[in-house]
């Protein structure tokens, strides 16, 4: 061991002895507790940023610290390696997809290794690999003879930047969730998945997620979005037609006073009844603007006229209501009729209300009848459901999954069309169905619908009698990241999708870590895939995961400045100056910058940091250290140089302090045999109750709340006052040898590489890797004599902090002479006259003094 920390030279070393012991490569045991500790795959997008690094560090902190509770634990990783943005980045740099994706995994799996983490790289998984992707081609087709995947023609959400389909949950503020340009509706077939069928259970099982975030609960509940109340049928007046109006539950009070019906303009009795030009023309606008794939949402603007019909339902309203056609009635597509909502909580029906006020009552009666809410009307819907009037039913803001994509690098979807528009699924010795590498290789610059017609031919099908046209679309890619988490139990499985017995050991996974942004999108496509799974029986459990943690973003400084177009231009920091003389930011051509603050780090905003930079500065275990320490986990993580520079020097010091006590382990072993530990005194006992201590704390850091950088904070102030102990003679040496023996244990998760080598230097023949967390060493604590520590100032400057004996708490004078007494203090006060002193009770005394 060298006299100076150095990481680049300790941090391979140990790299390579992790993977010559295959140290991390886990198998089944049936005998051991388990433990699945995963983080979101990554896609290889040629490098990693902080984000990743981040997601990665605080999953090995967890998985390292799991094995230390003798657990046995699978901690694997892979990469997400199809879909578009490949495709893009490939078509621009005139390379195939599939090549430049394996060049990218094999750069980003290279810097992985770098920081050190403790994966399983036997399970590593690559969703473009046809061994991969040819599972969810079977699993597509058991769903499709289920009828759980269907084909049909819909209104579409169109990204006319990618040229694709997205699914409801990828268009995020109209935009597309990639691209964020804005999203058009367009009319298309295209293939779903029915996650409809399992809206209550994916609502309902939110329940049983206790250790997920309330946050991502709500985010779902929302977005699955049930509602409930009943179908009343009306008819229209003098006629013989019913038609349905629905109520929300929370609108039962209104039933006797339904001033008005909406209805919306692509309703039947639009086309039916509708004979007055005026309001055809209306129908005809917003008919049209639909059937153009113009989004219903893009405009705020709700739009009534009135349609001159009007409903009767004679078992609990005499009178005739009015019926009001609109442009807009809500997120639910399958409600195309409800009321009017005659009270002011409908901000847009009162303001229809008083515009049309004619048409209805005063406001008077209005005013009144707002004050029959607290009558929920329970007796009359009983009524109404016992006459068939009405029916209770319920709506869901969720829609079908939408899961065809229009590119080429992704998951063939394995179904022969027919001329006559029949579906023939393929056989499962077909699969995998693998686009020909041709389609990538040549004429790489042409888009995807050129693509599919020059090689038409190689699409056509004739096997054993069928004949027809393969599916030229791929699969959405959130399908590879559904079940990639069940692949990984099942990594050496060639028979089947998932070995049963080795999923129904691993699963569920007891701690994911991911962004939030997942929530409505890949956090619910992946629960719904679980209990597809389930069901057609492939394992057992309802969820894939216990225990949710959404880390925060890593955000840095961005500087721009505006051209005269009013553009913005993103500098990087290292090409910033300060101008002293005029206040003002500069990049290297002189250019006036302004601070647009801490945002997120990305490559579009030029203020990303490139991990490798900084672990060949400060090494990996500084960086992870940093990553933890600078904030909680589900906390944004200000990016700051200063605090990688902090955790090198602490890192430092340790091995400093280690290197030079040296000796200890000699000590260690002659002092095991003498078993002195009997006779502490209270100096001894207090260290070893500060280490007891801080077990117990860091301990609960990591098992409660998942307060890392708390944790971290706790082994550093042991470690200072470790370095502070005075060693006077054999038990000293032992209680100093076991404490650093323990903040060893307890930093390993976070700097593995540094700990295994001290771990060694201290005498130890087993690795790091292989030992259990600390546990406490008892001691009678009843021998402390309780203190309370104050800082000592001389002249307003930190001098020393002193504990001072409990029996002096409140005596002020007994105080002043215990500090001027001790050594530490005295020391300062040779040749100088006290003036006077002012003590803060129980937390300064500062002396004043001058020179004599």
């Amino acid at each position: 061991m060298k006299k100076e920390y150095s990481p680049k030279d300790i941090e391979f070393y140990v790299q390579k002895e992790w993977e010559f012991k295959k140290t991390f490569k886990v198998t089944e045991d049936y005998n051991k507790k388990k433990f699945y500790c995963l983080s979101m795959l990554p896609y290889p997008s040629g490098k990693l940023h902080m984000g990743h690094v981040r997601n990665y560090t605080i999953g090995d902190v967890i998985a390292r610290y799991q094995r230390m509770l003798g657990k046995n634990v699978l901690h694997p990783i892979g990469w997400d390696a199809f879909g578009l943005p490949a495709e893009i980045a490939a078509h621009n740099h005139n390379i195939a997809p599939n090549i430049w994706t394996k060049n990218n995994i094999k750069y980003m799996k290279k810097q992985l290794k770098l920081l050190g983490f403790s994966f399983d790289w036997d399970r590593e998984i690559t969703t473009c690999d046809p061994n991969y992707y040819r599972w969810e081609q079977w699993f597509f087709l058991k769903l499709y003879n289920l009828g759980l995947a269907y084909k049909k023609k819909d209104i579409v959400n169109w990204c006319p930047i990618d040229k694709t389909i997205l699914a409801n949950e990828q268009v995020i503020n109209k935009c597309c969730w990639r691209c964020n340009s804005l999203v058009k509706k367009k009319l298309v077939k295209q293939w779903f998945l029915k996650i409809t069928n399992y809206a209550d259970e994916l609502l309902n099982n939110l329940k049983k997620l206790n250790n997920w975030p309330q946050k991502v609960k709500n985010m779902q509940k929302n977005w699955i979005g049930k509602i409930e109340g009943i179908e009343i049928i009306f008819q229209i007046y003098n006629t013989n037609y019913k038609f349905n109006v629905f109520i929300e539950k929370k609108y039962f009070f209104i039933l006797k006073n339904i001033t008005f019906i909406k209805i919306l303009y692509n309703h039947p009795i639009c086309k039916k009844f509708i004979k007055n030009k005026k309001i055809k023309n209306f129908i005809k606008k917003y008919s049209s603007l639909s059937s153009l794939g113009i989004n219903k949402f893009s405009s705020n603007k709700i739009d009534y006229i009135n349609s001159e019909l009007f409903a009767q339902n004679n078992i609990f309203l005499k009178k005739k209501i009015q019926i009001i056609i609109v442009n807009y009635l809500s997120n639910y597509n399958k409600i195309n009729a409800t009321i009017g909502i005659l009270s002011q909580c409908d901000t847009k029906d009162f303001i229809f209300i008083q515009n049309y006020k004619k048409l209805f009552i005063s406001q008077n009666k209005i005013s009144n009848l707002n004050k029959n809410i607290k009558n929920n009307n329970s007796l009359l819907i009983k009524k109404l459901i016992l006459k068939k009037k009405a029916f209770y039913t319920k709506y869901y803001h969720l829609k079908d999954w939408s899961i065809s994509r229009q590119r080429i690098w992704g998951t063939p979807i394995p179904i022969i069309i027919q001329k006559n528009n029949k579906y023939i699924p393929l056989q499962k010795n077909e699969l995998p169905f693998i686009f020909p590498k041709k389609i990538f290789s040549k004429n790489i610059k042409e888009n995807y619908s050129k693509k599919i017609k020059n090689n038409l031919d190689w699409f056509k099908y004739n096997h054993n009698g069928i004949t027809g046209q393969l599916e030229t679309d791929t699969f959405d890619t959130f399908i590879e990241s559904s079940w990639y988490y069940a692949r990984y139990t099942s990594i050496n499985e060639n028979n089947n999708m998932i070995n049963k017995k080795h999923a129904n050991y691993w699963l569920p996974v007891d701690q994911y870590i991911g962004g939030i942004e997942h929530a409505t999108m890949h956090l619910i496509y992946f629960r719904f895939f679980h209990k597809l799974m389930r069901d057609i029986g492939l394992l057992n459990t309802d969820e894939p995961v216990k225990k949710l943690l959404c880390q925060g973003m890593v955000l840095a400084n961005s500087y721009y400045y505006l051209d005269k177009e009013k553009k913005y231009h993103w500098i990087k920091e290292k090409n910033i100056f300060f101008d002293k003389k005029n206040n003002i930011l500069l990049d290297n051509k002189g250019r006036k910058l302004i601070n647009n603050g801490m945002i997120k780090m990305s490559k579009s905003k030029n203020n990303g940091v490139d991990p490798q930079n900084i672990i060949k500065k400060y090494g990996a275990d500084s960086l992870r250290l940093f990553i933890m320490f600078a904030a909680p986990p589900n906390m944004d993580l200000e990016w700051q140089e200063n605090g990688i520079k902090g955790m090198y020097k602490f890192l430092k010091k340790i091995w400093k302090f280690i290197y030079e006590y040296k000796k200890l382990s000699f000590f260690y072993e002659k002092i095991k045999k003498d078993k002195l530990f009997h006779s502490y005194n209270e100096e001894q006992l207090i260290i070893q109750d500060d280490t007891n201590k801080t077990i117990i704390q860091v301990t609960n850091n990591f098992e409660k709340n998942q307060s890392f950088n708390t944790a971290i904070s706790s082994i550093m102030i042991l470690f200072n006052k470790i370095k502070k102990y005075k060693i006077y003679n054999n038990i000293d040496y032992i209680i100093i040898f076991n404490s650093l023996l323990i903040i060893l244990k307890m930093l390993y998760p976070f700097t593995p590489h540094f700990c295994f080598i001290l771990w060694k230097h201290m005498g130890n023949k087993n690795d790091i890797d292989h030992v259990s967390w600390p546990v406490i060493t008892k001691i009678d604590t009843k021998k402390i004599k309780n203190k309370f520590n104050i800082i000592i100032q001389i002249n307003g400057k930190k001098k020393y902090n002193l504990s001072i004996p409990e029996k002096f708490k409140n005596k002020q004078n007994d105080i002043k002479n215990y500090v001027l007494s001790h050594n530490n203090i005295s020391k300062f006060l040779i040749n100088i006259k006290i003036i006077k002193i002012i003590y803060i009770p129980q937390k300064i005394l500062n002396i004043v003094t001058k020179k004599k």
